[in-house]
C-alpha cells in the first residue's frame, strides 16, 4: 500500500521487517571472517562456483593489498558475477568444474560493509539490456517530440 498512501501505508511492512530482524538466526559465513581477502574468495570459488582455482588480475591484487592495509581485510565478500553461469564464462550452463576464475577487479562497498570482487568482464550495474534502451530514444526534428520513451 505504499504505493498509494506513501509512508504510512508502509507501516505494516515496516514492522514486519522490524520483527524479521529481531529474530534469532544462526547465519554463518562460509568462511573464516579474519582469513585473508583472497583465501576467503578462493573458498567461495572452489567450494560454490565448482572452480579449481582463482587467477587475480594485478589491479585486484593491489586494491586486496590496499583493502587490507587500510584495515577491511575481515570484511565479508560479495562476488560480481555473471548470472548465466557458475563459472565466469556465461555460455558455461549446468554445473562447470575445473575452471579457473579470473578476478579482474576488487572494489569495496566499506559503508554497506562488504568487499565485491569482480569476476571475468562483470558490469557492476545490474539490470542493464545488452542493447541499451538509450539506442532507441530521439528527437523528431519536425515536431521536436521526443519518441522511442516508452
Amino acid at each position: 500500500r505504499h504505493w498509494s498512501e506513501g509512508g504510512r501505508g508502509a507501516m505494516e511492512l515496516a514492522e514486519a521487517v522490524r520483527r524479521a530482524a529481531n529474530q534469532q538466526s544462526n547465519f554463518r559465513y562460509l568462511y573464516d571472517l579474519e582469513l585473508p581477502i583472497v583465501e576467503k574468495i578462493r573458498i567461495i570459488a572452489q567450494k560454490i562456483y565448482g572452480a579449481q582455482d582463482i587467477e587475480l588480475s594485478p589491479a585486484a591484487q593491489s586494491q586486496i593489498n590496499c583493502y587490507t592495509q587500510q584495515g577491511f581485510g575481515n570484511l565479508p565478500i560479495c562476488m560480481a558475477k555473471t548470472h548465466l553461469s557458475l563459472s565466469h564464462m556465461p555460455e558455461k550452463k549446468g554445473v562447470p568444474t575445473g575452471f579457473v576464475l579470473p578476478i579482474s577487479d576488487v572494489r569495496a562497498s566499506i559503508g554497506a560493509g562488504f568487499i565485491y570482487p569482480l569476476v571475468g568482464t562483470m558490469t557492476t550495474m545490474p539490470g542493464l539490456p545488452t542493447r541499451p534502451c538509450f539506442y532507441d530514444i530521439d528527437l523528431d526534428p519536425d515536431t521536436e517530440q521526443v519518441k522511442g520513451l516508452f
